[in-house]
């Protein structure tokens, strides 16, 4: 009889890890305080891109194996997986292409740079229009048989309901409080949605001022922001200068803004927490959490570990 597993969080690492556990025959239940366009994942631009997460060799594995995983996915017309091209530029001095992306077919930029930067290369990447991407994976766990408990708030792990054999913590910057793990912080990220504009490609600059621009069907994310700050609240002035930048930048034509997100990027100081612990009752948890800026980046990398441990815990 397969084991009973409770994912506790619905954001992208909650989705992955529970939808490949339902597909591998556990009774499997999300439980969650937030769900869909409520949680952090939401917020997300969701490109795939290793940022803001560590260690960096454990993190660029599980992105490598994400990527392999997305790129499968995009076949599928209703996934909200494509695959785009991220030009990523430097304002300050020649960019340094990254070990890893050079067997992705990363190419150095020469004559293709916009007058704001000295520099950049490109890179095919998957991205996930989160409008489609994380309601497709609640969707296929709930098709499997899952389910999803929503309002769902624990005080500690050990709260989840004793039927669950197994918990899987993937409550992103809750952890902090859920499992009193201090090495999270809230790396605040604020975007604008703005109307579908004419961009062929994805722009990033880590640069300050943060910006970047992902078109996506129907609409395109500008960004962005990454403050130490746990604050949700939308700033106006916020937008202004990211729609401002990217539209200086880009040379757009400052467009009309239909949206605003703001999410909380789960960076924990220590690096990526995927491991096994014993609760205080007796029962296995395996910990998911403190992606940082890389929660979609490397969803499916993680969860594969966390399945990977759950077998060798024989559960």
């Amino acid at each position: 009889m397969p084991q009973t597993v409770a994912v506790v969080g619905a954001g992208v690492s909650g989705l992955t890890c529970a939808v490949l556990f339902v597909e591998r025959g556990y009774h499997t239940a999300i439980l969650a305080e937030e769900i869909g366009a409520c949680t952090n994942s939401a917020a997300a631009a969701a490109m795939w891109y290793p940022y803001d997460a560590g260690p960096s060799d454990k993190a660029i594995a599980w992105a490598l194996e994400t990527y392999r995983a997305l790129s499968d996915l995009e076949r599928d017309v209703g996934s909200g997986v494509s695959i785009i091209e991220l030009r990523t530029f430097s304002r300050t001095g020649e960019i340094d292409i990254p070990e890893w992306a050079l067997p992705l077919g990363a190419r150095r930029l020469r004559s293709e740079i916009p007058s704001a930067f000295v520099s950049g290369f490109a890179l095919n990447v998957p991205l996930m229009d989160t409008t489609i991407y994380l309601d497709y994976l609640a969707k296929r766990f709930c098709k499997a048989g899952g389910e999803i408990h929503q309002n769902k708030c624990f005080a500690k792990l050990e709260d989840v309901d004793r039927s669950f054999d197994l918990v899987v913590n993937c409550a992103g910057i809750g952890a902090r409080k859920l499992v009193q793990d201090f090495d999270l912080e809230p790396h605040r990220g604020q975007v604008a949605i703005v109307q579908k504009i004419k961009l062929p490609y994805a722009v990033v600059c880590d640069d300050s001022p943060l910006t970047y621009a992902i078109p996506r069907a129907n609409d395109c994310v500008l960004g962005g922001t990454n403050d130490l700050s746990d604050n949700r609240t939308i700033d106006p002035a916020a937008t202004a200068r990211i729609v401002t930048e990217c539209s200086r930048v880009l040379d757009l034509d400052n467009p009309d803004v239909v949206a605003e997100r703001v999410g909380l990027r789960p960076f924990r100081r220590s690096g990526i927490r995927v491991e096994r612990a014993q609760l205080r009752d007796g029962r296995v948890a395996i910990h998911d959490y403190g992606h940082g800026g890389s929660g979609f980046t490397v969803s499916w990398g993680c969860a594969e570990a966390v399945a990977r441990i759950a077998l060798e815990a024989d559960l």
